[in-house]
């Protein structure tokens, strides 16, 4: 059964003595949004664009957080908000995707060896604040998710997407030793996207 299934539950949270994971909220605008603009350079080869401009409001994240909420509450996908333990600070996001979602329907997949997309459980991006990857909390925070989603997920088969042009996520999935999967070209952007699992 598909984890977007409205009938199954997905995990509510996920909590370490140096993180908590909960889905993210409008009310999480202030705080998602100090995170964007720190991590504004990285995010742009992150998403390929010119997102977050430097001009960009937490009015204007608000608008995007009440879609992210909305997709969310529908099983459509699933955005968590990554925050310190006490709830003062946004730390990063993830972003889970079935491999049907519309932007990935649209991209050009094309596998690495013998894997097939469509026995592809769930696609994973992240990313963590600048602040934070100085001190490698996105190497923990992917060692993490990998349990989370094997043990409380129930998902086995599991691709982390990162783009080939932002290297510091690139080597950070090489290192934890995870195998290059998929290529995907979403269209209009300028890099390809690497999925590993």
């Amino acid at each position: 059964m598909s984890f977007t299934d409205p009938e199954e539950p997905v995990p509510a949270e996920l909590r370490t003595d140096e993180f908590v994971l909960r889905p993210i909220v409008a009310d999480d605008a202030e705080l998602d949004h100090a995170a964007i603009m720190e991590t504004r350079e990285d995010l742009r080869l992150w998403e390929q664009s010119t997102w977050p401009a430097d001009d960009f409001t937490v009015e204007a994240n608000r608008e995007d957080l009440v879609g992210l909420e909305r997709r969310h509450a529908e099983h459509r996908a699933f955005t968590y908000t990554v925050q310190d333990p006490e709830g003062v600070e946004c730390l990063g996001c993830v972003y889970i995707f079935p491999t049907t979602a519309a932007f990935l329907a649209r991209s050009a997949v094309t596998p690495v060896g013998s894997d097939s997309w469509a026995d592809t459980d769930a696609v994973i991006y992240f990313w963590v604040r600048t602040s934070r990857m100085q001190t490698r909390m996105d190497e923990r925070l992917l060692a993490t998710l990998r349990a989370w989603f094997d043990e409380e997920w129930k998902l086995k088969r599991t691709v982390y997407v990162v783009n080939e042009q932002f290297r510091h996520q690139v080597d950070l999935v090489i290192r934890a030793g995870l195998e290059l999967r998929f290529e995907i070209v979403e269209p209009g952007k300028a890099g390809t996207y690497l999925a590993f699992g």
